[in-house]
């Protein structure tokens, strides 16, 4: 046994294990306690609602009926033992049938914490392949996660699988979206038998400035054929009408796609591809110097002010570094788009972030993965893990101005609402 010495003391270094599984046993009995205490008040108050609830004879309707067998739940400090109350309700609803108490705390069949549910799928798309999981999830949750076993994994793909199928059939036509964030999302393995497979990834901002995953899809190299099949298939669910302006890199393919299938849908290029794509083109001794540039065009204060920081710009590196220059000039109209809209919103609007760092943590499977990823196993687990990313997303800043952003006879310049056309 290894030892430590702490001055003329010597402790054996696995006696701190004895104090954490101490202190995780009291963790794990003041959880069990809160929790069994929080079922019998909800089950306490179901009866007391409905205390007033009386057959012919004066007996009432809803009643204690004992208790369930003890099942074990999940979490990320063990197994917590749950003993939940029975509820006898004799009732009737309009169809004859009997009513049923349903606790909002554990419901049915609820057997580990969203928290872990969470935990395999970033797991598997960080790379851990579907036999490992015992042994990953018990370094991470100790020897109770022996529940979460290879087969169970596999249950809950396909379980995730069925739910993005029903997910990409949603019914969207009672959706109005304003903006919408477009990228190509590449893994890090094959997936299939392509090289060059990318997902499609659309957020959008809807009319009440709440963020929403609109789509996941798939394609080659985001070309228009691939982005055009995403876009049809909105338009087929129920999005008739393109949002205000989309926000995208400079992949083609999704531009040409949108322009034809929502025409009136204004491009904002993003500024952080912009700019990787500008430095790529610039010695690093210039990065410095040019970052700075090019944050003085986004921004300025008005479009006057970033047309004259963008003339800048190419003027001072046209002389020895043209294509640099003429990467930013080429889009000119399509990186000053946001200029039309409010400038709460700019914030939102200059960047494919919203995407990126929601992406960040579903960079696809790491070169541990052996052989060909399973697309539609792919696509399941980021659909899963973005659902549980999309929980926490922020509105849009003045969502209050989307109103006016979707009115026709209103415009923005220079990010102020201006007078009625």
């Amino acid at each position: 046994m290894a030892e430590a010495s702490i001055g003329a003391t010597l402790i054996p270094m696995d006696s701190g294990a004895g104090i954490r599984d101490a202190l995780t046993d009291m963790l794990r009995e003041g959880a069990r306690a809160m929790l069994q205490a929080a079922i019998e008040a909800e089950v306490a108050d179901y009866i007391g609602q409905h205390a007033a609830a009386v057959d012919n004879d004066g007996r009432r309707l809803v009643v204690r009926n004992g208790h369930h067998p003890t099942r074990a739940i999940q979490t990320g400090i063990g197994n917590i033992p749950i003993t939940k109350p029975k509820v006898n309700d004799r009732r009737l609803d309009e169809d004859g049938e009997r009513l049923r108490f349903q606790s909002q705390i554990i419901p049915p069949y609820l057997k580990r914490t969203k928290s872990i549910e969470e935990l395999v799928p970033w797991l598997y798309l960080r790379g851990i392949s579907t036999g490992d999981f015992p042994t990953a999830l018990e370094a991470l949750l100790g020897k109770n996660a022996a529940g979460l076993s290879a087969n169970s994994v596999v249950r809950l793909k396909k379980h995730w699988e069925d739910d993005f199928a029903a997910w990409c059939k949603r019914d969207l036509s009672k959706e109005h979206f304003v903006y919408f964030w477009a990228d190509g999302v590449y893994p890090r393995i094959r997936l299939d038998d392509s090289d060059s497979q990318c997902l499609l990834v659309i957020m959008g901002a809807t009319k009440d400035g709440k963020k929403q995953l609109v789509a996941i899809g798939e394609g080659l190299r985001e070309s228009e054929l691939a982005w055009r099949s995403v876009l049809t298939d909105l338009k087929n669910r129920g999005v008739k009408v393109g949002p205000s302006v989309a926000v995208g890199d400079g992949a083609l393919g999704f531009w040409q796609a949108i322009s034809k299938e929502y025409p009136d849908t204004k491009h904002q290029r993003c500024w952080v591809h912009k700019t990787c794509n500008i430095l790529d083109k610039l010695p690093k001794s210039a990065h410095g110097t040019a970052k700075g540039l090019l944050k003085d065009i986004y921004t300025a204060e008005t479009r006057a002010l970033a047309t004259h920081a963008m003339d800048h710009f190419s003027e001072l590196f046209s002389p020895k570094h043209p294509k640099a220059a003429a990467c930013l000039n080429k889009d000119r109209d399509e990186l000053l788009a946001f200029y039309d809209y409010p400038a709460e919103h700019w914030v939102h609007l200059r960047t494919t972030n919203p995407i990126e760092s929601l992406f960040a943590t579903i960079r696809l499977r790491t070169k541990r993965t052996k052989g060909h990823g399973s697309t539609k196993a792919a696509l399941a687990m980021a659909f899963k893990l973005a659902q549980c990313a999309e929980k926490n997303w922020n509105k849009l800043r003045g969502s209050q101005l989307l109103a006016d952003v979707i009115d026709i006879n209103v415009r923005f310049v220079d990010g102020v609402r201006a007078a009625a056309a």
